[in-house]
């Protein structure tokens, strides 16, 4: 059997370890092991090649992708997709890996029920925002790059009384901000998933100034896109210079931390035994209360991701 591994949509630091991985694991059962390179749009364009141990030699402690990704409007042209089916039965390939969210789970599903090939999803998004996992790869490392930073920040704002504002990334999902917020003793954070409430904020903030409070820090998820709005009601209302710092694409990138390459281990391998069971599959791998599920991927595209109630309820102290 010969299997494929490709990275679909934004990168995120665990893609490397979880390639290096499948190279390994599939060569180790005997299988030929595949690389699709640049995404999506590489499947269309024939970008594919038999993988070696010389190709993931020296990369599991590098950010980013050695395959490449991408996102593809072609591929939702039945043409495409036709091209795409084509191509992969010039190799004998039957099964995929995708390391992806919810837009590529979605995509590998109709082309599951169009053409029949196997594939396993397995979650990888910095924004965490998967429906049927509580943890998707990449995001630990994401969310240590923001620690980092938030920390730093903080040791400015407090030589120079100075209230920052911190913009994560995330899209729609509030996770990062969330708890970046908690983990780095930020005053205020503000997510879509939550109300800000100005007012019992406004009051405990003044009595923690008048008590000796010298500076504020503020996590803000960008999809709020309320980082101007939340600087010009500090300067207003507390009297600090205020500034805002976005930390944008430094997120994606950077060295992948323990955990995140372990998971990628424990992914991968799961995902590789699954298309080797010699039952049509095609599903999204979770991650919860520390077990691994397969979810079924009309249920994943169906259903929207849910940020932990401990979590929202931890952030009640901040207003």
């Amino acid at each position: 059997m010969a299997i494929a591994i490709m990275c679909s949509g934004g990168d995120a630091p665990g893609m490397n370890p979880a390639i290096k991985k499948f190279v390994d694991y599939v060569y180790e059962k005997g299988e030929k092991p595949y690389f699709i390179y640049d995404g999506l749009e590489g499947l269309i364009d024939g970008s594919l090649k038999e993988a070696s141990y010389k190709d993931v030699a020296g990369i599991i402690h590098l950010g980013g992708t050695i395959i490449r990704t991408s996102r593809s409007k072609r591929f939702f042209q039945r043409s495409f997709r036709e091209q795409a089916y084509e191509n992969l039965k010039k190799e004998r390939i039957d099964s995929l890996v995708v390391l992806g969210g919810d837009g590529s789970f979605r995509a590998m599903e109709l082309f599951y029920r169009e053409f029949g090939i196997n594939f396993v999803g397995i979650p990888t998004t910095i924004d965490n925002d998967i429906y049927g996992t509580n943890y998707c790869l990449g995001v630990d490392t994401a969310l240590n790059v923001i620690r980092d930073a938030i920390d730093k920040i903080k040791d400015t704002a407090s030589a120079f009384n100075r209230a920052f504002v911190v913009e994560t990334m995330g899209r729609e999902c509030g996770y990062l901000a969330a708890v970046s917020a908690l983990t780095s003793g930020a005053e205020i954070c503000l997510i879509p998933e939550k109300k800000f409430e100005k007012s019992s904020a406004k009051k405990k903030l003044t009595n923690e100034i008048a008590n000796g409070r010298k500076y504020l820090l503020a996590v803000v998820a960008e999809g709020c896109e309320a980082s101007r709005e939340l600087k010009e009601w500090i300067e207003r209302t507390f009297g600090f210079e205020t500034r805002i710092s976005v930390l944008g694409h430094i997120q994606r990138g950077g060295n992948p931390t323990v955990y995140d390459r372990m998971m990628a281990a424990s992914f991968v391998t799961k995902a590789v035994d699954a298309l080797l069971s010699n039952e049509r599959i095609g599903k999204a791998i979770g991650y919860k209360e520390g077990s691994f599920e397969f979810v079924d991927i009309a249920e994943v595209a169906a259903n929207k991701y849910q940020i932990p109630n401990d979590i929202l309820n931890a952030l009640e102290h901040l207003d």
